[in-house]
């Protein structure tokens, strides 16, 4: 049987372990951490439960696909409930919006709370979800780097969408072009951030993902987040896949323009396929050091990171669900500070996600878990202490302001996590959480491809190359390794 090693067990690594085990690879994971999932952990603070890092959950059909290609029944492994609604949303100025599951009734609900004709906002969500179905296959669901990709029937529908996908303009432009209300294209600017790109900066492509949620939905994980990743390294265990931790790769060898192992303080795993689900950029520094590396493309400017108040607050909020948005007042102003000057705004955008509103066991009775988030710079070496203590009290103010309740007294127990420990416990490189940023119309294809063209059976998936970060495309990057190596057979 032929061997395969994965560097890192993010849920890239984790997905892309199961498709070669599929396959018939005999599969170890080598893992830095003493725990799976990458970004994708869970911790418990004096009796509040928090999911450490992803928060969102869409597009559950790519989690269940695993399930199903090993001829399990996905249900057996983990569940999931779809949201409704999605996200509340509040202004400076009192405005309130629940994001509702159906399209047809969040129409209404911008309609009735901001003004925003509803027939405009099912037109552009329809909009949204042509142009997703049009291109998907060819740009999130194979590689970009292979000519076997634009031969492909699927081409077709993807040309026939050019003209509408907004890459001559700006996210933010086109949204302010469709919508004359400031408050509903900050609520549709605000998906720009979730591959860590600036909507003032960012293609209008990009206006592709409110289908995601406000088409096919948002969903929310029994367990939280963390059981997508534990269901999956359980399936991949039965699968025959081995996972070493507290183990971290030093090396990828290799021989002759072709990949040979990996090397950890334990020994040399043969392989004869490798894929690093690291960072790319200490990929090739830290574990290819001798091999020449794509320096353009490591160098490319890189995502926003995030600042992360974990809080056990001693109250419950009625007001508030899952997901919240408490927006600023000057959007611009704010990814200006993030990517032209380095540092966080004064009034920033805050995210608060409540897990313990769909899991009661999450906090104390009459008390709520609170992962407060708002998104900063990666690191170039900025003063944090002073940052995180300034954004801190910021966050605090607002949202006193906003509930009409004072928070500080309120924090029984608290923890942060910051760029540089993303940076620390993860590897992705300056705590960028995306790995390059898409403030640029041809970003999808300057992302590092899947595969290496240097050597042969090194392989990449993750957040930091093709299609980019996130649950979903993480997966879609495994899927497309999958599908790249070749099937083995045992001796």
């Amino acid at each position: 049987m032929k061997r395969a090693a994965i560097v890192g067990s993010g849920i890239g690594g984790i997905a892309a372990a199961i498709r070669l085990a599929i396959k018939g690879y005999e599969v170890t994971v080598l893992e830095a951490n003493a725990t799976f999932g990458g970004k994708m952990q869970q911790f418990v603070l004096d009796g509040y439960r928090f999911d450490a890092g992803p928060s969102l959950f869409t597009l559950p059909h790519l989690v269940d696909e695993l399930f199903t290609l090993a001829g399990r029944k996905p249900s057996s492994y983990f569940s999931y409930t779809r949201l409704d609604p999605i996200t509340h949303y509040f202004w400076p100025d009192g405005s309130r919006v629940k994001a509702y599951a159906d399209p047809e009734r969040f129409a209404r609900e911008a309609e009735q709370q901001l003004g925003v004709p509803a027939k405009t906002v099912q037109q552009a969500l329809a909009k949204s979800a042509r142009l997703y179905q049009g291109t998907a296959d060819t740009f999130l669901h194979k590689s970009l780097h292979k000519v076997g990709t634009y031969l492909s029937p699927d081409v077709l529908k993807a040309l026939g969408c050019l003209s509408d996908l907004g890459l001559t303009t700006t996210m933010h432009a086109a949204n302010q072009k469709l919508f004359p209300d400031p408050r509903f294209v900050q609520l549709l600017d605000r998906f720009a951030t979730y591959n860590g790109s600036d909507p003032y900066q960012a293609p209008g492509t990009l206006n592709l993902i409110p289908h995601l949620e406000h088409n096919i939905g948002a969903f929310y994980p029994k367990g939280g987040i963390y059981a997508i990743a534990a269901s999956l390294v359980k399936l991949a265990e039965e699968l025959g896949v081995t996972f070493r931790y507290n183990e971290p790769v030093t090396r990828i060898t290799t021989a002759a323009g072709a990949v040979t192992g990996v090397e950890t303080s334990r020994g040399i795993y043969k392989a004869w396929v490798v894929v690093s689900n690291m960072d790319v950029v200490p990929t090739y520094r830290k574990l290819l050091p001798d091999q020449p590396a794509p320096d353009k493309t490591l160098q490319q400017a890189r995502s926003s990171s995030a600042l992360i108040f974990y809080w056990g607050l001693q109250k419950a909020f009625p007001e508030l669900h899952l997901h919240n948005i408490f927006f600023s007042q000057n959007y611009k102003e704010e990814f200006e500070h993030i990517f032209q000057h380095k540092t966080v705004a004064p009034d920033p955008t805050v995210y608060v996600n409540i897990t313990s509103k769909l899991e009661p066991a999450d906090a104390p009775a009459g008390c709520e878990n609170w992962f407060v988030m708002v998104n900063v710079p990666h690191n170039q070496g900025q003063d944090w202490p002073q940052l995180i203590a300034a954004t801190r009290h910021a966050v605090i103010k607002k949202l006193s302001t906003m509930l009409g309740v004072p928070l500080e007294p309120l924090i029984a127990c608290e923890q942060v996590l910051d760029p540089l420990l993303i940076e620390q416990q993860t590897s992705s490189f300056a705590g960028a959480l995306y790995g390059s940023s898409s403030n640029n119309r041809m970003a999808a294809f300057l992302r590092h491809p899947n595969f290496s063209g240097r050597l042969s059976g090194l392989y990449f998936c993750g957040g930091s190359v093709h299609p980019g970060g996130g649950i979903p495309l993480c997966l879609l990057s495994a899927k497309i390794v999958g599908d790249m190596v070749p099937e083995t057979k045992k001796a």
